[in-house]
C-alpha cells in the first residue's frame, strides 16, 4: 500500500508507556512516505511526548478521565462516558471537514474503535485479537504473531504490513531544544558538575504493587552516591512527592529531587542525560529506554516479556522463586515479589551493567 500523500491517523490516547511503544512505528512510516500526513489522538497529558516530533503533523488532544486508575474518585465512570460522548463529537466534526484517508486503532478498546468511527470514510485497521468489540469497527485486522510478544513488536506489524518495516533510527523519541536546555539549567542550578554519573531513580508507579519499598529506595540511593559516586535524581510527578520526600528522609545523603519541577518533555530530556534509569515499571522507563538510556527495572506483578524496557543492553530484576509473578494485581497483602529484592543485589546490577568500579 502506497502512503505518500495518504492522511493517517493513529489512535492511541493512553497509557504513558503504550504513546512510547507507539512511535517508532509512525517514525517506521514517516521514513517510508515522507509525503504522508500523519495525525494523532492522544490525552492532552501525553501531548509534550510529541508535539517536538517531525514525524507528527497534527495532534488532536483530548480528555477522558481515566476509570482505570486506581485515585480515580467515585462516578469516575458516568464522568468519562460524558466526556467520551463530548469528544466523540468533537473529533466528528473536525474529521468532517478533514477526513483521514487511514485510521490505525492502536489502542484496541470499545472507546478508540468509536474513535475511528468519528473519522467518515477511510480505510480503519485494528489489531484481530483487540476485545471490547473493538475488531467490529475495522475493516481490516493485523495479526502479529503467536505467543508472548512484547507490545512494542505488536505495533510494529502495523508497520509491517503497511510495508514499512522499523529500522534502528526509528527507536527515538524528541524532547526539543527547550526542553534540554531547561534540564541543562535545572541540573546546574541543582549544583551538579556536567561530568557527574546520573542516575534517573523513579520509584514512583499508578499501581500499589510496583512501589519498591522507601527504605531500600533510601539503601539504594546512599549506595549509588557513596560506592558509584553518582548524583542520584528522584523523578516523578507533584503528586509523588510525599514519596520522594519520604524516601529522602530516610537517607544519609541528600538526593536531587526532580519530582514535580520537570514537565513530560523535560523529563525525557533528563532521562536522555542520565547514564542509567533504576525504578520501577511505569512509563518515565519506556522513555528511557526509548531514549538510549540503560534501564535497571525492578518486575513483579507485570511481565518484562510483554512491557520490559525494549531493546538491548538493559537488567530486568524479579524474583524467579514465586509462582504469582506477572499476577497483574492492581493491590496485593503481600507485596514479597518486590520487597523480596534487596538494595544490595539492585546496586551490584547497575554497577555491572555499567561498569562503574564501586568503591571499597
Amino acid at each position: 500500500m502506497d502512503l505518500n500523500r495518504k492522511r493517517i491517523l493513529i489512535v492511541k490516547p493512553s497509557s504513558l508507556g503504550d504513546v512510547v511503544h507507539t512511535l517508532p512505528v509512525v517514525h517506521a512510516m514517516k521514513r517510508c512516505y515522507p509525503s504522508c500526513f500523519i495525525g494523532w489522538v492522544v490525552q492532552q497529558t501525553f501531548v509534550p511526548i510529541l508535539e517536538n516530533d517531525p514525524a507528527i503533523d497534527e495532534i488532536i488532544p483530548i480528555f477522558i478521565p481515566s476509570t482505570s486508575d486506581p485515585q480515580a474518585s467515585r462516578g469516575a465512570f458516568v464522568r468519562a462516558s460524558l466526556e467520551t460522548i463530548r469528544v466523540l463529537r468533537a473529533l466528528r466534526k473536525r474529521f468532517r471537514s478533514a477526513p483521514y484517508d487511514l485510521v490505525l486503532d492502536l489502542h484496541a478498546s470499545f472507546r478508540s474503535g468509536l474513535m475511528g468511527l468519528a473519522n467518515p470514510g477511510g480505510l480503519r485497521i485494528g489489531f484481530a485479537a483487540a476485545k471490547e468489540l473493538n475488531t467490529r469497527f475495522q475493516h481490516r485486522h493485523i495479526t502479529p504473531g503467536e505467543g508472548k510478544i512484547h507490545a512494542v513488536d505488536e505495533n510494529l506489524a502495523f508497520g509491517d504490513a503497511l510495508g514499512c518495516p522499523a529500522v534502528t533510527e526509528d527507536f527515538r523519541i524528541h524532547p526539543g531544544q527547550v526542553a534540554r536546555e531547561r534540564v541543562l539549567t535545572f541540573l546546574k542550578d541543582s549544583g551538579i558538575a556536567a561530568a557527574s554519573r546520573l542516575v534517573y531513580a523513579n520509584p514512583a508507579a499508578r499501581w500499589e504493587t510496583k512501589f519498591w519499598k522507601s527504605e531500600a529506595w533510601a539503601e539504594l540511593a546512599d549506595l549509588l552516591i557513596e560506592k558509584a559516586k553518582a548524583t542520584v535524581i528522584l523523578c516523578g510527578s507533584t503528586a509523588d512527592l510525599p514519596h520522594m520526600r519520604q524516601i529522602a528522609g530516610r537517607m544519609r545523603h541528600a538526593p536531587v529531587v526532580a519530582a514535580g519541577q520537570l514537565n513530560l518533555a523535560e523529563a525525557v530530556a533528563l532521562a536522555a542525560l542520565c547514564d542509567v534509569y533504576v525504578g520501577v515499571d511505569s512509563g518515565p522507563m519506556h522513555i528511557a529506554a526509548l531514549a538510549g538510556t540503560k534501564v535497571v527495572a525492578l518486575f513483579g506483578p507485570t511481565d518484562p516479556a510483554r512491557v520490559g524496557p525494549y531493546g538491548e543492553g538493559h537488567k530486568v530484576i524479579r524474583r524467579s522463586d514465586l509462582e504469582c509473578l506477572g499476577c497483574r494485581k492492581r493491590s496485593c497483602r503481600d507485596r514479597r515479589c518486590l520487597e523480596g529484592l534487596t538494595a544490595r543485589t539492585v546496586f551490584d546490577e547497575i554497577t555491572r551493567l555499567l561498569g562503574w568500579e564501586p568503591v571499597r
